[in-house]
Formats: C-alpha cells, structure tokens, sequence
C-alpha cells in the first residue's frame, strides 16, 4: 500500500512507529544514554539498538511473527524493555501482564490473548500449571530457577532470545500508525479485565502529549510496565528522544535517594505516592534534587504545598488505558480539585443517560472523541460488544461521572462503574466478589471501596453466610492470599445475615457505602495481619 502523509493528523511512521524511531535514535545518537537501571548499568541508544536486534531475532527463530500476540509476564527490568521493543520491531503486540495474576485472573488473561507464547520470569511460572492455559504452548523463562515441568508447555531458555540477527530483519509489510503496538488489560470494572488495543497513533498522541519534557530529560520510570502510565512514560521518551530511570517499584523511603541517583528530571506520581512523600519528615535536603516537573494524577490538595516544598512544577491531568490524555491542566494549577481542560483535538462533554449533554454543574458521564484517526483504543480484543458499549453514538464513552465548571474546568466525581483504587491499582469488585463468593461458607458477597487514609479506597467486602455456617474473616482472607493478587485482598470484612437488596434483588452498593466502615467490621490491618507484594527473585 502506497501512502502519502499529506493529512497532517495522522503522524508519519518516522514520528509514532517504534522500529524507525528506534532506528533513527540509533543512527542521529547512538552514544547517547537512553536507559539507566537500578543496578546503575546504563545503555545508549546504540547499546539498546543492538539487544533489540538480538532479541528480535530470537522471536523470530521462535516463530513470532508480525500481527502475532506474544504475551510477556516479567518485572521492570532489562529483560521487560529489550522483550517490549523487540516485539514491535518486527511488528508483533506486546502484551504484558500484572505480576500479581494467578488463578482464575491470570487464565482469563490467557484466554483473551489467545497468544502461543509468553515471555515469563521463571520466579511466576509455576502458576501457569494451576489453570488452564487456552492456545500458550511456549515458555521463554528469564531469570534463576528451575521451574518443575508442566505438561503441554515447552521451556526455552532466556538465550533464546540472545542470537546473532541476520542483515534482514524487516517484517513482511511495513509497520504502520494504526497498526495495533499492544494490548493493555484493563483491571475489570463491571466484568472481567478486558485487553485494550493501542495502535501505535494511540501511543503516541498519549505520549506527546506533554510538551514539557523534552530530549534533555530524564523521566523516573517506577511504575509497571504492565500498566498505560509506564508504558506512557517510556515511549514518550523515546518519541521525544530523552532518557529514562527505569526501577522495580515506587518506594517512600527511597525515592528522593532514586531521584538524586538516577538524576531524573520528571516523574509521574499517582494516588497516594504524594501524600506517603508528604508525610515524610521535612528535611533541609528537601530540594536537593534534580526533579524539576511532576505528573499528579489526581491533583489532591497536597498538591501545592509539595510544588513548594520540594521546589517542583505540576500538571494534572484525567486518562485512561483507552485514551490519550484528553483533559490536561495549565501547569501549577490554581483550580483545587480540577483534571484540567481539553487538549487541542478533544471533545469532551458530560451528558446523562441517553448522551444529551448536561449544564455546568451537573454530574454526568465524560464521553470523548478525537479529531485524529486512532489516537484513542480501538477496541476490547475479543469483546466486541464492550466495544460497541464503549463507542457509543461516536464517542468513547468513560463510564466515569465528572462535572465542569462555567470557567471550562473538569472534575472527577465518582466511577460510574463498580471499580476500586487502591494504591494506584484499579481493581474489579466484579473479580474479587467472584473468588470470595467461591469459599464454601459465603452465600453471597459485595465488594466496594471505602476511603482510605492515604488517600484512594481500601477494599470492603460485605459477605452473607451460607445457613448454619460462619464466616471467620482472618480463615477468609487465609483463603484468598493464594488465589488472588495481594493489592485485591480486602482489608475490611463486614459480616451480615443479608445484604440489602432492591425489589428486582440487586444489591445495593450505594448503602454498603454509605454505611463505610461500621462498629463491627473486622479491619485486617488492627488484626495485625499483612499482605504485601510478592518479591520475585
């Protein structure tokens, strides 16, 4: 197919596609520093090139081919970027997973993608014996151990994707901006996690989004390569041709210490990050740093005593896996509680059930729409009826209540939708109801968000006995650990003969909420029981 970019909405492959934007950094700067780790090993652009390469093809010796989904399950680290940007140099989809899944998550997960191969630390491998594993018959471990043998599932080793690539590494067609560069699994709202697919014009318009940063900064990578905010960050870096600091995982204690090491210039910094940080004793050391410009999602109203304390520029904004940043604020901005306004290109509006438009101070729906073909998802993989829900009359429905200001100014209400924040994780009531309603002395169970002290939600679940029987909330939560990822395991258990219903029998949430947390809901964290994250050796 020949193709003139004469439309200047639609970004030529040179400017959104990540083989030739990784190609040209190679070639215009290839001593220059892309990458630095946590260890401190740094790669060039050069030296990122040449492991892309390899890896690139290994997956080719593998059989991955160009349109295939491969899945990848590893955790930020050299082994996460080089396996990303190799699948999409020979036009594969990346599609990763949340290191937390096991169980009935991690099969639906399987399903969905329909991939043949995944790319897996060795440390999670062992899950995958315990499900069902739909088409995945190959295994690249990366990563110490010796996993036993699981039936159906051939092992290859990491040096599988280490070989010498041939001078011809091009794909069959060339690559283009509305082809799909990944799939990205939502948390689940009113269902199951659905796979969101990005095209690299949806990538991008994302990441360009921020004018701000530019090639001669270092953006502080500490979220998951699993989720839109770090896969955002990284290409919005490569796009821009400027560094990052890419670590495991946001910690309190050690992230001004990251900062100074790494010499990162920007970060994004979501939900509670900023009030654990606030929280710190101040120090006479608070602006030694080179941070220079901070990400704030949501813009909470620690927001302008941070910018002050530690001497740094914000901008908010409101986005979603299926978006690309569609309202943005001014940067410090004044507005408290505001996600910002429409970018150039966006239509935004809040309007009520039958998508008539709302006045100023009405709390409705946000819908969106681009004036840039593919800037935005262009469907659930496999789910064509959420797509069909979701793109409704033209416009990509959010399922997100805001309200707006006379002055143009949006604001974040509520989730129309059933899902819970917790600690920058979005998480399914749908899913955490389906595996506590599983235990055998649970009756019937409902899961909703209550307000947590650092900000965000913690996890409720108000559960009704089967007759006769009792629910014991520590033995419960002993039920959940191996079956669940730790950030969905309630903290709250509330016990109740029957839940409230409405006439038709659907539970009322609403009430469940109102109510919070009562005198006699048992809080696992005053029971002296922790659940942390699974470390990965």
């Amino acid at each position: 197919m020949n193709v003139t970019w004469t439309d200047s909405r639609i970004l030529a492959p040179e400017r959104c596609v990540l083989r030739p934007v990784l190609d040209a950094r190679a070639a215009a700067t290839p001593d220059k520093v892309f990458v630095r780790f946590a260890d401190g090993e740094e790669w060039t652009y050069g030296e990122i090139h040449r492991r892309v390469r390899r890896a690139a093809a290994g997956l080719r010796a593998l059989g991955v081919r160009q349109g295939e989904f491969v899945l990848t399950w590893l955790p930020n680290g050299p082994d996460a970027l080089t396996t990303w940007f190799a699948l999409n140099y020979i036009g594969a989809v990346y599609v990763p997973m949340n290191l937390a899944w096991r169980g009935r998550l991690l099969e639906h997960a399987l399903q969905l993608a329909g991939a043949k191969l995944v790319i897996c630390h060795a440390g999670l491998v062992a899950r995958l014996g315990e499900i069902e594993r739909s088409r995945l018959r190959d295994a690249v471990l990366i990563g110490s151990g010796a996993p036993e043998a699981i039936d159906g599932l051939a092992f290859h080793a990491a040096d599988a994707l280490d070989i010498e690539p041939p001078d011809d590494l091009a794909p069959g067609q060339p690559i283009m901006p509305w082809d799909t560069q990944m799939v990205i699994y939502t948390s689940g709202t009113t269902g199951p996690s659905k796979g969101v697919l990005c095209s690299y014009l949806h990538t991008a318009s994302t990441a360009l989004v921020l004018d701000a940063v530019g090639e001669a900064d270092r953006t502080l990578v500490n979220l998951p390569l699993f989720h839109a905010s770090g896969t955002n960050t990284v290409n919005r870096m490569l796009l821009r041709g400027g560094s990052i600091a890419l670590v495991e995982s946001f910690d309190t204690r050690s992230f001004w210490e990251t900062v100074r090491r790494t010499r990162s210039t920007c970060v994004t910094l979501l939900g509670a990050m900023v009030p654990f940080l606030m929280k710190e004793p101040p120090s006479p050391h608070d602006r030694d740093h080179t941070l220079r410009f901070v990400t704030m999602v949501p813009l909470n109203d620690d927001a302008a005593a941070f910018g002050e304390r530690f001497g740094i520029e914000i901008v908010t904004t409101f986005n979603m896996t299926e978006t690309s940043w569609p309202l943005v604020s001014e940067r410090n901005p004044t507005v408290r509680g505001t996600c910002g306004r429409p970018r150039p290109g966006i239509e935004a509006r809040i309007v009520d059930e039958n998508d008539c438009e709302v006045a100023p101070g009405a709390v409705g729906e946000l819908i969106l729409r681009s004036d840039r073909p593919w800037a935005m998802n262009h469907g659930y993989h496999g789910d064509p009826e959420a797509t069909a829900r979701a793109w409704r009359n033209g416009w990509f429905h959010t399922g997100d209540a805001f309200r707006r200001d006379d002055a143009g100014n949006f604001f974040f209400v509520d989730r129309m939708k059933d899902a819970i924040r917790r600690r920058g994780e979005n998480i399914s009531s749908f899913e955490v109801e389906a595996e506590i309603g599983a235990h055998d002395a649970v009756r019937e169970v409902a899961v909703v968000g209550v307000p947590s002290e650092h900000g965000e939600d913690d996890v409720l679940a108000v559960v009704a006995p089967v007759d006769g029987r009792q629910v014991d909330p520590a033995a419960l939560l002993d039920y959940l650990r191996p079956r669940m990822a730790h950030y969905m395991i309630p903290r709250y258990v509330r016990v109740l003969a029957e839940l409230p219903k409405t006439p038709t029998q659907k539970v009322q949430k609403h009430l469940l909420r109102a109510d919070g947390v009562t005198s006699d809901t048992w809080d696992r964290e005053r029971a002296g029981i922790v659940i942390r994250r699974e470390r990965i050796a």
